[in-house]
């Protein structure tokens, strides 16, 4: 399935062209009350959601998908968390253009290991980005992202998929400069999800998806999952191993080749196969 949060934080069924209004469904979430415990409700509750919202789509109110407000699928994810220099051919454009790499030696994910995104730069897809620094150099990074549904530590790479709720289009946006990684990708809306979270059982293999990304019909990047160096089953691994996954938790997988800048007007189209597509506008903060 298809579940997208959309307009006014209304849930919705993908289908085809159409967004079914299943927020009636959301009736089923517990109540919750300071303090709150970590993780994403709707996650942390989504085979339920989902049963409800499969028993209310025959009435429910239709609209089209294109003129929908998609939103981010997963509202308060406790971590965003990033895998650096995941792709070998990254690495190589990372080294060879300055502008990336500011003089430094570039490494690889199995020195650098993770960082975390703030939770607060997330966006959907119809919210953009919006360069604060339109003046530096900001880069577009396509990413399979996935979400954690059932959370745990020390998970073992067997059972890592277990683990995931679905995926979705991810957007790792990158302001380059001196500063600490972290800080560089964690300004509002440098973090895009969507355009929908598909559930787990669409995507029988996440290490064999075809993704790209262009800017103006201009395809900057295209490749596949195949050439992770950490597949998400060994990321969820190493991740578990630090600290406790927990249901909404987003995993960006890392880039390919490609990074390159934005300005603002440009619109970012990117697509994931088995997900969908997704057009990201760019504008000054």
């Amino acid at each position: 399935m298809k579940l997208c949060r959309y307009d006014d934080d209304r849930l919705g069924l993908v289908e085809g062209a159409s967004v079914l209004d299943v927020r009636e469904a959301l009736a089923l979430l517990p109540a919750r009350r300071y303090p709150l415990p970590p993780g994403d409700l709707l996650i942390a509750h989504l085979d339920r959601v989902l049963a409800r919202a499969r028993e209310l789509r025959a009435s429910a109110r239709r609209k089209p998908l294109a003129a929908a407000a998609l939103l981010s699928p997963v509202a308060n994810p406790p971590r965003i968390i990033g895998a650096p220099v995941n792709y070998a051919r990254h690495q190589a454009e990372s080294a060879a253009d300055r502008g990336i790499s500011f003089g430094k030696e570039v490494k690889t994910i199995e020195e650098y290991g993770l960082f975390l995104k703030s939770p607060t730069s997330l966006v959907g897809p119809s919210q953009g980005v919006a360069l604060r620094f339109p003046e530096r150099r900001n880069d577009h990074e396509a990413e399979l992202a996935a979400v954690i549904g059932k959370g745990g530590a020390h998970i073992p790479r067997e059972r890592a998929l277990e683990h995931v709720a679905g995926y979705a289009i991810g957007l790792d946006m990158t302001l380059r400069g001196t500063e600490d990684r972290s800080l560089r990708k964690s300004l509002d809306s440098y973090s895009v999800l969507g355009p929908w979270l598909v559930t787990r059982d669409e995507i029988p293999d996440p290490g064999k998806l075809e993704l790209s990304l262009s800017v103006g019909g201009v395809v900057r990047q295209r490749s596949s999952t195949r050439f992770l160096i950490f597949d998400l089953p060994r990321l969820i691994e190493y991740a578990s191993s630090f600290y406790t996954l927990h249901p909404g938790d987003i995993i960006m997988t890392g880039t390919p080749e490609g990074v390159a800048s934005v300005k603002p007007g440009d619109v970012m189209h990117c697509e994931i196969e088995g997900i969908g597509a997704m057009d990201v506008a760019v504008r000054a903060a």
